[in-house]
């Protein structure tokens, strides 16, 4: 079974990254987890809200939480942010997606023109 959730990073750190090693955002040893998301419009409304400043390229991760080989939890009442505790297997990314923005800098659902 898949348990599919989203995470943010930027294009650049995205491509950086070495693809068959597990994966790490640089917010990671202040934070002490990976910041995810579900939900297609809850990810476009925290895009905004904590990126919406930050000009550089921004891709979508889906990530199957099941096989990210750390263990995860949701750390908040409503359940919409997943957070995982340890390195991200990049066996468990599905999908990519560029995160697009309309013309004054906001981000859109993805899919979105």
């Amino acid at each position: 079974m898949t348990r599919p959730t989203l995470h943010l990073v930027p294009e650049a750190v995205w491509e950086a990254h070495d693809p068959g090693s597990s994966y790490l955002p640089a917010a990671y040893p202040v934070d002490g987890f990976v910041h995810c998301t579900d939900g297609d419009d809850e990810m476009v409304a925290v895009a905004n809200r904590f990126y919406g400043d930050d000009l550089r390229s921004f891709l979508l991760l889906t990530l199957d939480l099941d096989r990210t080989g750390s263990p995860w939890r949701f750390d908040d009442a409503e359940r919409r942010y997943p957070h995982v505790y340890g390195p991200i297997d990049p066996a468990c990314v599905l999908e990519v997606r560029r995160m697009l923005r309309d013309p004054g800098g906001r981000f859109l659902a993805p899919g979105a023109r």
